[in-house]
């Protein structure tokens, strides 16, 4: 064999075996994802959450994967028509709340009745298993990343505190969602709906008294500023509410990668994903929790016993909630008793 022909067989060998990283290269970027939700850029979720979750699909995926932000809701609409955004590829993810489409994510609403939270973190993992448990088919095309809730809600009130069931009476509160209206209209309270915007607008001119949010959202909205006084469950008692969240991906965005793209999606979402937002929230929980108290305002415990006597007044809000759950072909009875299990272990 000749030195020529010596070399050239070097040099093809060498060209094969650099192939799959030039390959690589040449595909990098080659997936783009456009995420949508309704939160400002300057959010805590993008900023702490979906742009740290970008770079790490995009470094697992050695930058086959783009994820473009679009906050604002940027692509238009507005934010309950996420989820159909995803389904018809109007955009590849989305983040939103089901609550924002009453009814039709049934399964997902569950954990947003009154009194169906713990910390963040472990509500997040209950809602993560009860999808995984009894949601399936819930989302049709979509492929779900992950499910997760906020904190529990607390009250905020421009005036004293609200420690028992008399000091709800009359009491003016913007509700945030409609299970947790019907709760508190059953203990008392005059209820009203109507966006965050206005809610500050409400607060600012007396029109509610207070409303039902957790700590988290405080500082987005200087709440600390236009009320005087939180009252939050005692420890160890369930939360008065949390909302709950879902992160979906239209699933022929998904569908047309290849395998190994779909498996580093696969490995950035599911449980760990939901546990490790939830994390997040309890962060931003502690945080807003911390705000409050540095503006000096009072922080009231509601008694044990009067949270008691409260899941009491909410028990026929469960029950119609089953029913409605029934009525769709589940086991609703399953379903709440599962969800219940899952949060007191």
């Amino acid at each position: 064999m000749t030195n020529f022909t010596r070399r050239s067989m070097m040099a093809t060998m060498g060209a094969a075996l650099a192939t799959p990283a030039l390959l690589s290269r040449a595909n990098a970027a080659e997936i783009t994802l456009r995420l949508h939700h309704f939160l400002p850029a300057v959010a805590p979720m993008q900023s702490k959450f979906f742009e740290p979750w970008a770079a790490e699909l995009k470094e697992a995926s050695n930058g086959a994967i783009d994820v473009q932000m679009f906050p604002s809701m940027q692509l238009g609409g507005k934010p309950p028509q996420l989820a159909d955004q995803t389904r018809q590829g109007i955009c590849d993810i989305a983040w939103t709340l089901p609550v924002y489409t009453p009814d039709r994510f049934p399964v997902a609403e569950t954990m947003a009745l009154p009194f169906m939270v713990k910390n963040a973190e472990k509500t997040s993992v209950v809602m993560q298993t009860l999808m995984d448990e009894f949601g399936e088919g819930e989302y049709s095309g979509m492929k779900t990343l992950a499910f997760h809730t906020h904190d529990g809600g607390k009250l905020h009130t421009r005036g004293g505190p609200v420690t028992s069931t008399a000091d709800l009476q009359g009491l003016k509160l913007r509700a945030p969602n409609q299970a947790t209206g019907e709760m508190l209209t059953a203990l008392g309270a005059e209820v009203v709906f109507f966006p965050v915007t206005e809610m500050v607008v409400g607060l600012s001119n007396g029109v509610i008294d207070g409303c039902c949010l957790p700590y988290e959202v405080v500082p987005a909205f200087k709440l600390q500023e236009l009320t005087s006084t939180t009252s939050q469950p005692a420890a160890g008692s369930r939360g008065l509410y949390c909302n709950t969240f879902s992160l979906v991906m239209n699933q022929r965005s998904y569908d047309k990668m290849s395998p190994d793209v779909q498996k580093v999606i696969d490995d950035h979402s599911g449980m760990a994903l939901s546990q490790r937002i939830g994390k997040q929230f309890d962060e931003f929980e502690a945080f807003g929790k911390s705000v409050v108290e540095k503006q000096g305002n009072t922080i009231a415990e509601i008694p044990a016993e009067t949270i008691a006597e409260w899941q009491e007044k909410a028990m026929p809000i469960h029950e119609a909630w089953v029913q409605k759950l029934n009525d769709r072909g589940l086991d609703g009875a399953a379903i709440l008793a599962r969800a219940n299990e899952l949060l007191d272990a």
